[in-house]
């Protein structure tokens, strides 16, 4: 059975917050697979920041892991751009971003982020408004 879960279930079983809704979120080690959009991890690391104050430090292995698991399907390219990103100190949306606008072979990238820009390394994320 492959299943996909929402990002409230995946922070419920990542942070074990609430012993009920846990118990029931483990339920999905029982899948064949699971799949996780970027989308989902993007909301995740939103959460764990903001609400539960984590750290990326403390984000970044968590994540790692959960991309390496095999019961997990996650866009393995654009999961692992985010977490470049994150664990560079930028934002995990933004190596999703960069990865997206790669795939659909864009002649370049517009931004106003400096730090996106930056850490990208790319000539073709173009900082606008210097």
């Amino acid at each position: 059975m492959k299943i996909a879960i929402d990002t409230n279930v995946l922070v419920r079983y990542l942070t074990w917050d609430d012993d009920n809704q846990a118990t029931q979120a483990a339920a999905i080690e029982a899948a064949d697979a699971v799949h996780i959009s970027t989308v989902v991890l993007c909301e995740v690391i939103r959460v764990l920041t903001r609400a539960y104050r984590y750290k990326t430090n403390e984000i970044v292995p968590i994540l790692r892991q959960l991309v390496a698991g095999r019961e997990f399907r996650i866009d393995q390219v654009a999961a692992r751009t985010g977490l470049r990103f994150l664990a560079a100190g930028g934002d995990f949306a933004d190596g999703v971003i960069l990865d997206d606008m790669q795939r659909a072979s864009c002649e370049f990238l517009a931004t106003f982020d400096r730090e996106f820009s930056s850490l990208s390394g790319s000539s073709k994320v173009v900082l606008l408004g210097g």
